[in-house]
Formats: structure tokens, C-alpha cells, sequence
């Protein structure tokens, strides 16, 4: 049988439920979402005269949810539009509706007769080949399949999202044994290329991959803390990125999920498992007496940390009193900062002779034997646990991938001296002569799995581009900026400065890259893997070269940079830009004049120069506007004002989409530029883009005069701006940026509707931009971004 998911159908509205709703709703799935019809009247619905049978009544509990969902933050929704793809019901009215819907996603309460109850109900309504699975965080799925019908069984299965469902990339699938083998495989694929997910396949067991872990990890993390007298605080400085987890670290992420939750989900452990590890699952007794005192972290206003004033208060587990949060301070701490590469670090830390080391030590050594004893019995490789660690929590390293790090010989050598006991998997892999859990084969990626190393699998759309490079070298490379064949004909340029910043260097390969592309291939992408695409141009050398009074070389650089920027316009062989992330500036200015975008669900795109007391120097404003007016159908009459007005808006506000679909919406993209769901496909994505255009017999623009609105226009954009400056909103440099950037738009004095060629624009551009360098209040601007990483308003 084949399977496909045109529509689907959420049963539970509550924060998971309608977050996964919202998750299908972004990705064009039109979804059903229902939940329980009220048995009561609320004040305001007895005071409109309203029955419980009415319409806005029963599904009241589900249009809260919507609501909530445009309220959240961060959104669930990547665009408002979306809404308009999920429906509403309830259990009584609508369980009919099931019957047209390809999958079902059950999220109501962690009841196993609430659940069953629910399946009975979808089991006499769902059509055959329905896939029916549970959002449980820990329920048996065999459990919840009982009772039901065979073509029931055989499509039922566990589809464990992570809150929130938009932004936390796994998703754990758990067959039932009774799960079809087909129905696994379309849910992984499925999970992959159209949910965007990591997805791990995890064993029936309690907690199943992350959470189980995860959750015996904190707790290990709680009791070395009351053992060796640390602070909530100290704690939480060492357990953060210092070691690559979040910078939430431990208890500030106890205090988002919530302590209520987190109690829970020990608790479901601690049910069903029995001695040693029972203990582990034990939850301390002053957890349990601030969930009494109802301080249950962010929801409620304090945890394990309160906020007062700009003050951070710790509390005290011993007498549940706030003090003031510390940090822990050891050399090892100040050492580790000067290490290079994270393994190197964690290891050094791990074995410091100090706090740290006994505090981290304590922690990972529990931790890793732990996870290799459930090797096999949650998962059936170590990968699986690895990336549920990693997509579930954040960690930058899973269990398997530390221990490599601090050195599995030496590691097992001092657990067996302090009498713990290694996991047989562990000392059998060291007595066969392996000495780590991951190695190379061909240079791919290899995982030991019990007796040799062997491949790790990896989704033909997943480009790796470090471990590309590796394999396949590179065309030619400088320090800003790398050119490398992905095959197929099709080149890559890679970004790789500090942040992804846009120097001399960059703009040398962009130029080259170019050249070589029309010379030997069929077209080029423009991308990276790093932390966010581009932050846009180096700001400290902008800065440096302005106070040295250097504009001379500055005009040089900016316009080789337009240059390079109309050079990817006019390339006779399609360039395709693949932004993500952070796509700021300079980076945005990049894209736009790329023949395509493929951008990912996450690419927060916008012209932030406003910000630092510049206006965008690199074509931005000409480019932008010129992507206005390529969307506008021809023979109809335009109104460049209203266009001139919103190019205007979008780079004085310095607008930042939030989203690649409100990128869309802020014209960075237009109707036919890309964005991919999974961020691991947006190379390949955008690699068979380039290929389509070139097989497609690519033809670059042909250069064509910009209608501008001229001295009129400019008179209009400046009135905004000036009555925002007479009411108090904006400072007087402020609106002198704000003139200079109405002149560039509105094409200097010239009559409205005039034609002026691209050039032309660009020179007010750089002019425009030149002068605003060599002010002092903007240099202001520019340092202070550069020491506190925000704007100032001066």
C-alpha cells in the first residue's frame, strides 16, 4: 500500500496539540483539530443567552486554542495565514469527520483509558489505511492498541513531538508490535521530508528515547549538586554551552518545562522500573514542596530561579529560601574558555582536579553507563540515542559522542576504579581493540554496533558539508569564503568568516565563484552550515576605516561589493542563495539579487543597517524594490509611490521577518523562490533548484531602467518620518538617517516616473551610505553594537 497525507486530524487543543496542529498547518497540511465540548456555561456565554448546544459554545475549548496559538511565543505559526488551514470540532459533533482525514494524531491527557475510550470512537469511523499514532510522552503503545480492529493495529504507532513543535527538531516514532513495517518506514521518510524532523526510531519502553535519558540525567545532575554543596546557580554556569548544552543549562530548563511536568515524567520512570534505577527516578523532597507551594518556574513566576528587577535570585534548596544566583569560578572554568573545539574542552573539564571536574565528573560518568545499559533495550543503535539527546535537548554532543570526547579507555579505567560497574557493551567493544564509538568508513560517518563499525544511514537529501569537504576537497578557498563542486555540476560557495561576515575576502570569491560557474558549470549556490547564514558586513572594519577617516577605501570596498551583488544578478548560469537563520544586512543583500532563494522555514531575513546608523550600502534598497516591482502583472496601471512607501517602511523599521514564509510576505522572497521544511535538505534543495533552472535553458535578466517616484515621492516618504520626529519617537539622527534613505529610494529629484538605470541608483546608494559612515552619531551607533550586541538610540 501506498501512503500519503493530504490532510490530517489533531484530537487535543491543548499547548501540544494545537502546536503540532499549527506545525501541519505550516507546512500546508489542512488539519482538523478537535477536543472535548464543554459540559458548562461560562459567564459570558450565559450573559449573550447562549445554550450549550450552540455552535461557539461546543467549541469553545478549541477557538481558545486558536487564539492562544496567535498569542504564543514563540509563534507556533510561521504565518497568521495559516490559521485559515485548521478547522475546528469537537468529540461529540465532528468524529464523523475522521473518516476523510489520512492521519490522526491523538494528544489528549496521559490517561490509558481516556485514550482507549477515544480509539474505540476513531476505530468505528476511520477509513482503512488511516494512520492512526499517540503523542504520549510514556504510555505503552501495545497498551493503547488493544482491544482494536486489525487494519487498526497494523497502522498505529507512537509519534513523540517536542515542545515546541514548530522549533525542537525531534520526533521519536514507536511502533507497536503490531505496527506494519511499511507503515514505520512512510512514517520516518514522512517524518523527515515533509515534517522537517530528526526523526529516531525508539523501543516501546517507559519515556521512551529522550526523556528517559534526559530526565535521569537531570536528576543525577540534582543529586551531585546536594551531595558536593553547589548553588542552583553554580550548577547552571558549568552545565550550559560551557559543556555545548543549552544556555538554559539545568534548572533554568526545569523552570521552562515546568516543575509539575517535569515530576511527572520522573514519576512515569519511577513506576515501572524497580531498584538502582528506581531510586535515580526518586524525586528529591524539595522539589516537591515548591510544586506544593506552587512555584513551578516560568508559568508561575518563580522556580528554581525568581527575577527580581533586573536582579536573578537562586533559591536555596535546604531552606527553600532566594538569594542572589552564583556562578562557580575554577581554573579549569578559565582554562576551558581558552581551549579550542569542544571535545577538547569537555574533556579537560571532565577531568579537572577541582569543583568543576568533580561536579561534571559526578554527573557524565552515572550518565554515560546509563545510556550504554539501555543500548539495545530503548533504541537499537547508539545513533538513535545520540540524536534524540541532541534534536530533544540540545545537546551539541550525545552520551555516546562525550565519552568519545573525554576518552573511553581512560573514562571506563577510572569508573571501574571508583567500583562502578561498565555496561558489557562498553568493555566488550575495548576487549575487541575498538576504542571509540564512532569511527570512518570512506570517509562517511561509521557507528560501532556491537561487534564492528559499520555506516551510519544518512537521508540522500542530508549534505554534510564538513564531512564533504573532507571527502571531496574544494575548488579554492581564501579565509573568508570556500568554492567546492557538489556534483552534478552544480558549485557551492561557502561563508566561513567570523559570523559569516562579508569582507574583502568574501567578495573576492562571490566575483570568482561567478566566473568559474559560467566558465564550467551549470550553476552555483550560495550557502553554509554555519550558526546563521550572514550577519551581514564586517561592521568592525566598516567602523575602523571610518574613524581612520578612510572613506576613500571604504567607497572602494562598498562598491566592489556592489559590484559582486549585480554580478550574481547578470551571471549567465543560474546562482541560487540559501539563506537560514540570521539573514541580516549585508546577507540579505547577497540573496536578493540571486535568480532563485531557497530559503528554510527559519530564516530571519531583513535590511538591519538603520539599526547601526547606516542605511544598506550593498544594492539593498535598489533591490529590494526592484523585487516589488518584478511581482507587479504587466499592462496594469502601478502606483510606485505605495511601493516606494513600503521598500521605505520595511528598511527604516528595519524589519526582520520571523519566518521564511513572512520573508514571503515581506517581499525578500517572491512566489516562486523555495523554502525548505527540513533545514539538513535546504542544499540539496537548492542544488536540483539550480539544476532545474539551467535545464530549463536559464537566461540571466536583461538590464532594464528602474521607474522611480522621484523629488514628489521623496516629499511624501519624509513626512512620516518627520511628524514621527515632531511627536517625540525618533531622535534628529535618526530622521537625518531616515532623509537620506527616502532620497535613495525615491531616485534623488528627479520628476516622478522617471526611468533611471541601476547604476545610477546604486551611486546614491553608496553616496548615501559614505555620508552616514562618517558621522559621529552613527560611528557611535556601530561600537556600541559591536561591545553590547544592540542597537543604540542617540
Amino acid at each position: 500500500m501506498t501512503y500519503n497525507i493530504k490532510k490530517a486530524a489533531v484530537l487535543g487543543s491543548g499547548v501540544m496539540g494545537s502546536g503540532i496542529a499549527a506545525h501541519l498547518a505550516n507546512i500546508g497540511i489542512p488539519t482538523i483539530l478537535l477536543d472535548i465540548a464543554p459540559k458548562e456555561l461560562t459567564k459570558e456565554e450565559e450573559a449573550k443567552g447562549l445554550s450549550l448546544e450552540h455552535p461557539a459554545v461546543r467549541n469553545r475549548i478549541v477557538n481558545g486554542a486558536l487564539q492562544k496559538l496567535l498569542k504564543q511565543k514563540p509563534a507556533p505559526l510561521t504565518s497568521k495565514k495559516n490559521l485559515s488551514l485548521l478547522t475546528v470540532g469537537n468529540f461529540e459533533d465532528d468524529l464523523e469527520k475522521l473518516k476523510d482525514v489520512d492521519w490522526v494524531i491523538e494528544v489528549v491527557v496521559e490517561n490509558l483509558a481516556i485514550k482507549q475510550n477515544l480509539y474505540e470512537k476513531i476505530d468505528a469511523v476511520r477509513k482503512p489505511g488511516t494512520i492512526i499514532s499517540s503523542n504520549t510522552s510514556g504510555i505503552s503503545i501495545d497498551a493503547m492498541a488493544e482491544g482494536r480492529s486489525e487494519d487498526f493495529k497494523k497502522h498505529f504507532l507512537g509519534t513523540h513531538f517536542f515542545n515546541p513543535p514548530r522549533y525542537l527538531k525531534l520526533l521519536e516514532v514507536i511502533p507497536a508490535n503490531t505496527t506494519a513495517p511499511e507503515v514505520v518506514s512512510f512514517m520516518k521518510t514522512f517524518g523527515e521530508d515533509v515534517l522537517g524532523k530528526g526523526v529516531v526510531l525508539a523501543k516501546d519502553t517507559p519515556n521512551f528515547i529522550a526523556n528517559r535519558i534526559g530526565t535521569y540525567g537531570l536528576l543525577i545532575t540534582l543529586q551531585e549538586m546536594m551531595k558536593g554543596s553547589y548553588s542552583i546557580g553554580e550548577v547552571d554556569s558549568v552545565t550550559g554551552p560551557l559543556i555545548g548544552r543549552p544556555k538554559s543549562a539545568t534548572f533554568r530548563t526545569l523552570d521552562v518545562v515546568g516543575l509539575d511536568t517535569f515530576i511527572h515524567v520522573a514519576k512515569n520512570v519511577y513506576d515501572q522500573t524497580t531498584g538502582e534505577e528506581q531510586q535515580v527516578f526518586a524525586v528529591p523532597e524539595f522539589l516537591q514542596k515548591m510544586v506544593t507551594n506552587g512555584w513551578l518556574g516560568a508559568k508561575s513566576g518563580q522556580g528554581f530561579f525568581l527575577k527580581q528587577g533586573k536582579e536573578i535570585l537562586e533559591i536555596d534548596p535546604a531552606t527553600l529560601e532566594y538569594s542572589p544566583a552564583k556562578k562557580l569560578k575554577t581554573p579549569s572554568i578559565e582554562m576551558a574558555k581558552q581551549t579550542r573545539g569542544l571535545a577538547n574542552k569537555v574533556k579537560a573539564l571532565t577531568y579537572a582536579k577541582d569543583r568543576t571536574g568533580e561536579l561534571l565528573w559526578g554527573i557524565f560518568a552515572p550518565t554515560l553507563i546509563y545510556s550504554a545499559q539501555l543500548h539495545g533495550e530503548i533504541a537499537d543503535d547508539i545513533v538513535a540515542i545520540d540524536n534524540a539527546m541532541k534534536w530533544g535537548f540540545g545537546w551539541q554532543q550525545g552520551p555516546f559522542e562525550i565519552w568519545d570526547a573525554i576518552g573511553v579507555k581512560e573514562s571506563v579505567a577510572k569508573m571501574e576504579a571508583e567500583g562502578r560497574e561498565v555496561p558489557a557493551f562498553v568493555k566488550d567493544m575495548l576487549a575487541s581493540g575498538f576504542e571509540t564509538f564512532y569511527s570512518e568508513i570512506e570517509g562517511d560517518l561509521a557507528y560501532y554496533n556491537g561487534s564492528k563499525y559499520v555506516k551510519v544511514p544518512v537521508n540522500e537529501k542530508e549534505i554534510n558539508l564538513k564531512r564533504y569537504k573532507k571527502k571531496h576537497g574544494v575548488i579554492k578557498s581564501n579565509s573568508g569564503a570556500s568554492l567546492i563542486d557538489l556534483g552534478d555540476g552544480i558549485a557551492l560557495l561557502e561563508f566561513h568568516s567570523q559570523s559569516n561576515a562579508i569582507g574583502l575576502d568574501i567578495i573576492q570569491m562571490i566575483n570568482f565563484a561567478v566566473d568559474e560557474v559560467e566558465a564550467n558549470y551549470k550553476g552555483l549556490v550560495i550557502g553554509n552550515q554555519g550558526k546563521n547564514f550572514c550577519v551581514g558586513a564586517n561592521l568592525g572594519m566598516i567602523l575602523v576605516e571610518a574613524q581612520d577617516d578612510n572613506i576613500f577605501e571604504l567607497d572602494f570596498v562598498i562598491k566592489a561589493f556592489q559590484d559582486a551583488m549585480q554580478k550574481i544578478k547578470y551571471s549567465r548560469k543560474p546562482v541560487v542563495a540559501a539563506p537560514f537563520a540570521m539573514t541580516l544586512g549585508g546577507g540579505a543583500e547577497v540573496c536578493l539579487p540571486a535568480a532563485h532563494i531557497q530559503a528554510t522555514m527559519e530564516t530571519y531575513m531583513g535590511l538591519v543597517e538603520v539599526g547601526v546608523g547606516l542605511i544598506p550600502g550593498g544594492g539593498g534598497n535598489k533591490a529590494l524594490y526592484q523585487k516589488f516591482i518584478k511581482g507587479l502583472p504587466n499592462g496594469v496601471e502601478v502606483d510606485y509611490q505605495h511601493i516606494a512607501n513600503k521598500v521605505f517602511e520595511t528598511v527604516a523599521m528595519a524589519k526582520v521577518s520571523t519566518s521564511g514564509e513572512e520573508a514571503r510576505e515581506n517581499n525578500f522572497l517572491n512566489f516562486a523562490d523555495g523554502i525548505s521544511v527540513n533545514p539538513d535538505h535546504q542544499l540539496y534543495d537548492a542544488k536540483q533548484a539550480a539544476l532545474a533552472l539551467y535545464e530549463a535553458g536559464y537566461q540571466p535578466p536583461v538590464p532594464t531602467k528602474v521607474p522611480v517616484v522621484g523629488a514628489s515621492g521623496y516629499g511624501t516618504l519624509l513626512i512620516g518620518a518627520q511628524g514621527l520626529f515632531e511627536s517625540g519617537y525618533i531622535s534628529e539622527h535618526d530622521l537625518k538617517i531616515a532623509k537620506k534613505l527616502a532620497y535613495v529610494i525615491a531616485g534623488g529629484k528627479v520628476p516622478y516616473g522617471t526611468l533611471v538605470d541601476e547604476q545610477y541608483l546604486l551611486n546614491l546608494e553608496r553616496e548615501a551610505f559614505l555620508s552616514l559612515v562618517a558621522e559621529p552619531l552613527s560611528q557611535q551607533r556601530m561600537q556600541h553594537m559591536l561591545l553590547k550586541g544592540k542597537p543604540l538610540r542617540n
